[in-house]
């Protein structure tokens, strides 16, 4: 896919980060652009901007975990454009700790948002990209999390390693089937973005209790908090993302890392594993 003039792009978690660099580099490219996001005002104030740049828009306030939401998504998409070219599948949060101390509603969230919400998107739009019958492409954002295994993010990593086989199969489905749709998944590293803020997106039927024994405002937790923190505001600019992506786009490519070299040994380490059929090793990841 090459030409994205009169088009049309579908974001999902287009109000901020990753999404928002997307959905501004598809309206330079001359796209009509679709911005879907839980966050009311900071998706209004997404709208405004990306008119400002002589874009036709739709914003559409979707909470990707239900499916109504999606399929309302789509719905709307068809109403307003008429077609759909472009998916990305990017909307995401991160949830939970240990395994151990990680509760039933972190995963609900976490998987809700990052795997249900992809499979909503692909389950929604995909049918209607096929009937197009013309040039079209799904953009499913996961992580280098989905390419390795580590510790403490156990949810967000299922999750992601749940995104990156769902579109490899649907790659091959779509190859298979001589389909004018393609597809890409894109695992980033660190990006500078507010996804450890997530939590203020989470709906209160899945927040957790008060847990006397976590105080997460004793000196301990918030200076773990900002060097997490430090680490994501060094991170790759949401903007150089996503022409790293569209580059990519171009170039029909599967798999998407931009900024993922920190974690190259980790992900090699991984494959060799399962390869070599040995129990999973540690490798350490060192942030700048």
């Amino acid at each position: 896919m090459k030409d994205f003039q009169g088009k049309v792009a579908v974001v999902t978690g287009a109000a901020s980060g990753i999404g928002y660099g997307l959905a501004e580099r598809c309206a330079r490219e001359g796209m009509k652009v679709v911005l879907a996001d839980i966050e009311e005002s900071p998706l209004a104030e997404a709208e405004r901007n990306i008119k400002g740049t002589g874009a036709d828009v739709l914003a559409v306030k979707t909470d990707v975990s239900k499916a109504a939401d999606v399929e309302a998504l789509a719905k709307k998409t068809l109403e307003t454009f008429g077609a759909v070219h472009l998916l990305f599948n990017n909307a995401g949060v991160s949830g939970g700790t240990n395994l151990l101390s990680t509760t039933l509603h972190d995963w609900e969230w976490t998987l809700g948002v990052n795997l249900w919400g992809v499979i909503y998107g692909v389950h929604y739009f995909l049918p209607i990209m096929v009937k197009q019958d013309e040039e079209c492409r799904i953009v499913n954002t996961a992580s280098v999390a989905g390419l390795m295994s580590g510790m403490d993010n156990g949810p967000y990593a299922v999750s992601k390693h749940g995104v990156v086989t769902l579109s490899e199969t649907l790659y091959r489905e779509m190859e298979q089937a001589s389909s004018k749709v393609s597809v890409s998944v894109i695992c980033p590293g660190i990006i500078n973005t507010n996804i450890i803020d997530s939590e203020r997106n989470r709906p209160a039927g899945l927040k957790n209790p008060p847990n006397p024994a976590k105080d997460l405002n004793s000196p301990q937790a918030q200076q773990v908090l900002e060097t997490i923190k430090r680490i994501f505001a060094n991170g790759m600019l949401p903007e150089k993302v996503a022409g790293i992506v569209f580059d990519a786009i171009k170039e029909n490519k599967f798999y998407i890392l931009p900024n993922a070299e920190t974690f190259k040994d980790s992900i090699h380490a991984r494959l060799d594993d399962v390869r070599q059929e040995r129990n999973p090793t540690s490798v350490a990841v060192k942030f700048e």
